[in-house]
């Protein structure tokens, strides 16, 4: 179903295609009409947003453990817990 409805978008290129092909904006209606806001100030937002989100996915990436490391590290601790208490106690 097609509503009637028109909105503006601004469409931005990936600055790194591995994580999103593109971006997509939804303007808010009034948004070109607020003082000293122009069309180059907008798409320059939207990319600025788009590079943050790239470049923090890249760092979480750098840095993320799998989960089942994180299970074994549990399973580690745990056992290494239980010997304590079993000969120390």
């Amino acid at each position: 179903m097609i509503k009637g409805v028109s909105r503006r978008v601004i469409i931005v290129n990936s600055p790194d295609p591995q994580l999103f092909e593109k971006a997509i904006f939804i303007l808010r209606d009034g948004a070109l009409l607020r003082k000293n806001t122009t069309q180059d100030d907008i798409l320059r937002e939207a990319q600025k947003i788009a590079n943050c989100y790239v470049k923090n996915n890249i760092a979480r990436k750098k840095f993320s453990m799998p989960a089942p490391a994180y299970a074994a590290a549990g399973a580690v601790a745990t056992g290494i817990a239980w010997l304590c208490l079993r000969f120390i106690v």
